[in-house]
């Protein structure tokens, strides 16, 4: 078991979420669920209110590394919303998780849709200014 030392709470959370190159936020679903994407493609996406007492996060994740995640912490999980459950985790943000961690997760997972975006989408996000 992790020793739990997190600070991150849904302002950091989203703070990490913005700091994405490209970001968008909308809240297609609800009034209490924002979305984030890059070149219009879902990358994370949480509710403002928690969920059993905790809040969460939903990420694409490389399918091996979540297995991997999965295993290590007992704050990652399948994904609560969607039915692909070796692409996505639910990442609680008040768990055993590392907040550098959950950091790098929405950066991956970031990443993970645009490395799955048509070439030439993906050299149009490269050529985005910063």
């Amino acid at each position: 078991m992790h020793t739990i030392f997190n600070i991150m709470n849904i302002e950091k959370l989203r703070e990490c979420c913005l700091a994405v190159k490209g970001v968008e936020e909308c809240m297609p679903f609800n009034d209490d669920t924002p979305v984030y994407k890059v070149m219009g493609k879902m990358f994370a996406y949480f509710g403002l209110t928690p969920k059993d007492g905790k809040f969460v996060v939903s990420l694409k994740c490389d399918p091996e590394r979540s297995a991997a995640l999965r295993d290590k912490y007992s704050g990652v999980g399948k994904p609560i919303h969607s039915a692909d459950t070796l692409k996505w985790n639910s990442v609680y943000i008040e768990s055993d998780v590392p907040d550098s961690v959950i950091a790098e997760l929405v950066a991956h997972s970031a990443d993970e849709v645009i490395k799955a975006l048509p070439r030439y989408k993906r050299e149009e996000y490269r050529k985005t200014a910063d």
